[in-house]
């Protein structure tokens, strides 16, 4: 649109935090010594007086540069002279202009401004009133939603031929941000104001809309979580009447106590502790209760701090492992060796124990000898097709049905700390995509890492090093490298003839008659 030829010269008043359209009717407070001396020459002369915004509202004497160089023109209709000494006035815009020079005078500030033409009053064009229309009925949606604006307002707009004055009316009751309405006074084209001012309301009506339905969730919330409350603490008072402990409160106290017994670390007692805080805070209904509560009950059930005192004896090991095994002198010396090794340095911290054979030569039951020599609990963990790292570093309390490792869940069944570990087929194991377990058992078998094993699923560092560890396998070929170099081979190639019948003598005709409940005397005398 093109400017009038016209210029005005009038005085200024600068606005601050306020943005004026034209054919709006406001009052104004005005306390500035200028501003009040630009207002008072308004009205001497022909009332007309310029308004437009400044860009930082804590300037008090604004340059040219302060100011935004599009405004309304206006009409002074009345002023009033307060006690205080401020002025209220009473201002009608007119028109759009914009700033062409700008004079100081002695007491106030002048400017000529360029008025543009009335394009408002120009008859408005097929999409002009299109737009127009679309605008109404997204302010129609947007006061539905809006509780700041009221439904008279829409009938008052609604009354508006005019579509340019139209989007100048429904931006001035938006809560805009100042910049974004002084962008609308800015716009002259009728088009293009309208659509304009379409895309902010609909951005609000999408913000109001958000709020909403934030607003109702966190009513429901609220409303949940403060019934959860005050019924927790109904429950609480009846328990505590009834002198009842069954419920959640004596739960926790119970878990509480446990876990003050349980000779934690200090690290893994504030877990448990902050983890059974969660506990409590969580209804019993809830899914994750009963996840927290499982965590909770393997923290309690795994052994901290509970041990037995070795017994290392080699005669005493020599007798039980004669008594348990017929044969394998070699074996049997290497294993009293090793023993003997650890007796002199008081320590079990060393190579890990792999007895290497074929299937039925008594490599498990050699281990069970060593513990009981030993006076150690016995644990076997069966690694024959384990193909996944999880299997042995447990899995993640994020999925579904989440577990300890085996490695965990065998120091639960030991109940010490410091048991004799048998790895039962160590060779069995594979790899695939799921990761490899012989990489996490290199943690495991390592004297130097495994006081802090990590397991996925207890997340707290978990201290093997008192653990004795033994393997069993049947071919070496197939344990990896790295994994067989911390282990010490004992192989056991098997039993000559002569030991097979002495074994099936002394040993398995024994077994054999307790099993089918029946004694020397009558087996040897059958009816």
């Amino acid at each position: 649109m093109m400017a009038n030829e016209i210029k005005y010269n009038v005085p200024l008043l600068p606005l601050r935090g306020l943005l004026v359209f034209p054919t709006m009717v406001l009052h104004l407070d005005v306390g500035r010594d200028r501003s009040v001396e630009a207002l008072e020459k308004a009205m001497m002369n022909d009332q007309l007086i310029f308004l437009t915004m400044q860009k930082d509202i804590n300037i008090n004497e604004p340059s040219q540069d302060d100011l935004y160089s599009m405004g309304t023109l206006t009409k002074v209709k009345q002023m009033l002279k307060l006690p205080n000494g401020t002025i209220r006035v009473l201002v009608e815009g007119i028109e759009r202009a914009s700033i062409n020079k700008m004079k100081d005078e002695e007491t106030y500030t002048s400017v000529e401004v360029v008025p543009y033409s009335k394009i408002e009053m120009a008859e408005p064009d097929a999409e002009a009133q299109a737009l127009a229309r679309t605008l109404l009925d997204y302010f129609e949606q947007y006061i539905k939603l809006s509780k700041k604006v009221s439904a008279e307002t829409l009938s008052t707009v609604s009354d508006i031929d005019q579509p340019g004055r139209l989007a100048d009316i429904i931006t001035s009751h938006l809560p805009l941000k100042l910049k974004d309405k002084q962008q609308i006074l800015e716009v002259l084209d009728i088009h293009e104001r309208l659509q304009s001012v379409i895309e902010l309301i609909q951005n609000e009506k999408e913000v109001l809309r958000l709020e909403k339905k934030i607003g109702q969730r966190v009513k429901k919330s609220m409303e949940r979580t403060q019934k959860e409350y005050y019924l927790r603490e109904q429950l609480k008072a009846i328990q505590k009447e009834l002198g009842d402990k069954d419920g959640k409160t004596g739960e926790v106290d119970e878990l509480t106590e446990k876990i003050a017994a349980a000779g934690m670390p200090e690290n893994v007692e504030r877990t448990a502790l902050k983890e059974l805080s969660r506990y409590e805070k969580v209804p019993s209904s809830s899914a994750e209760s009963a996840v927290i509560r499982n965590y909770i009950d393997w923290l309690l059930a795994l052994p901290w701090s509970e041990s037995t005192k070795d017994d290392l004896n080699i005669h005493k090991a020599e007798k039980i492992l004669e008594r348990d095994h017929y044969g394998l002198e070699k074996v049997k010396e290497r294993v009293l060796e090793y023993l003997a090794v650890q007796q002199l340095t008081n320590s079990l911290k060393g190579p890990i124990l792999c007895l290497a054979g074929p299937p039925g030569v008594g490599k498990t039951s050699l281990a069970r000898s060593i513990a009981e020599s030993l006076g150690r609990k016995f644990v076997r963990v069966s690694l024959g097709g384990v193909r996944d790292e999880s299997e042995i570093r447990g899995h993640r309390r994020t999925y579904v049905g989440a577990m300890p490792g085996r490695i965990i869940q065998g120091m639960k069944k030991a109940e010490t700390v410091n048991p004799v570990f048998l790895l039962d087929e160590i060779d069995k194991m594979t790899s695939d995509f799921r990761g490899d377990p012989s990489a996490a058992l290199l943690e495991v078998l390592d004297p130097e890492q495994n006081h802090n094993f990590s397991d996925h699923y207890i997340e707290e560092t978990y201290d093997l090093s008192n653990v004795m560890f033994v393997a069993t396998a049947n071919n070496l070929a197939t344990i990896p490298g790295p994994l067989r170099d911390r282990m010490e081979i004992i192989s056991i190639a098997g039993y000559t003839e002569l030991e097979k019948v002495h074994i099936a003598k002394d040993h398995l005709l024994r077994k054999q008659l307790e099993a089918h409940g029946l004694t020397k005397k009558s087996a040897s005398n059958p009816r």
